[in-house]
């Protein structure tokens, strides 16, 4: 038997609670939760682009387990060395390391951008998506996604005021005029000293890293710096849960795309257990249907929800 309650399903049989849909992730008050992941991460950094499918399957099996907060640690100049003066010899270095992430982890960046927009003023970038999380933490999640689809996948200059504009009017429920004020405020410039500050604190020497905490306030968190497959993460969440979650029963391929709108092959591959040919499989029978348009980019497919 299931009954719901707001936008979780709940399962008497598996003893959980499951989002209906990604939209479920976003909300604020999500009640209490054995475990909190910190997430901190660089915008620009192609490695952290690339635990984008990771972080969604973690969300759509096991969001019945663990909250996230992510924090931007864009002060780290090893992980971020956009800090560096432009020069055409650091231009090269960005553009081969986003196309070697991209060849490796089949998640789409494209290292064009280095030679045709490249980003002098990442710090920019960083402050942008704390004005956003002043109008709420959905409201920031989903400016980080689509600022970073416009620097992976678009080839924008995510440091320009006007693309950072750009992306924050396709976001339904934020206020513009706002948005533009924060650009410049000293509030989200604190927001974005708080991160990091707490990046110093937990002692992050490198991005992608995710911390896990369990409900025991006298254990330590457990850094996890780097990217690994899957089962890695899962591994460390039944570890510290000290039994085997269950799994939330699968929502529909499209269900997914239409709520995110936009997304990679490889995403959709990680997310439903299929290899990147079987998701390009499954995507291109929405496509006969009008549901989706393949939109191809250097490396693999991205799937735009048209339906």
């Amino acid at each position: 038997m299931k009954t719901k309650e707001g936008n979780f399903v709940c399962y008497d049989d598996l003893g959980i609670c499951c989002p209906e849909e990604p939209s479920s992730f976003y909300i604020q008050n999500q009640g209490k939760k054995p475990l909190e992941i910190y997430i901190f991460i660089d915008p620009l950094c192609p490695e952290c682009w690339a635990l984008e499918p990771i972080i969604k399957k973690l969300q759509m099996e096991y969001a019945n387990y663990f909250k996230i907060r992510t924090f931007l640690g864009y002060e780290l100049k090893k992980m971020n060395p956009c800090t560096n003066p432009k020069n055409s010899r650091h231009q090269k270095q960005m553009a081969q390391s986003y196309d070697e992430t991209a060849t490796r982890t089949g998640m789409p960046c494209d290292g064009d951008v280095w030679y045709e927009q490249p980003i002098s003023m990442p710090y920019n970038a960083s402050l942008a998506v704390k004005a956003a999380e002043l109008q709420g933490g959905a409201v920031g999640s989903k400016y980080l996604r689509l600022l970073r689809e416009a620097l992976f996948l678009h080839k924008q200059n995510i440091a320009d005021e006007e693309v950072l504009i750009k992306c924050a009017e396709k976001i339904k429920g934020l206020d513009i005029g706002e948005f533009k004020c924060d650009l410049h405020s000293e509030s989200a410039a604190k927001a974005l000293k708080a991160d990091a500050c707490t990046t110093k604190e937990m002692d992050v020497q490198s991005l992608p890293t995710l911390v896990f905490f369990s409900d025991n306030v006298d254990e330590p968190g457990l850094s996890v710096p780097g990217l690994y497959d899957y089962s890695v993460y899962v591994d460390i969440i039944t570890d510290m849960l000290g039994f085997e979650p269950e799994k939330c029963p699968p929502i529909s391929v499209e269900r997914f795309v239409k709520f995110y709108t936009l997304v990679a092959s490889k995403e959709i591959a990680v997310v439903f257990d299929m290899t990147c040919e079987e998701a390009d499989r499954e995507m291109k029978k929405l496509q006969i249907q009008q549901k989706v348009e393949c939109v191809p980019v250097k490396f693999g497919n991205l799937w735009r929800y048209v339906g």
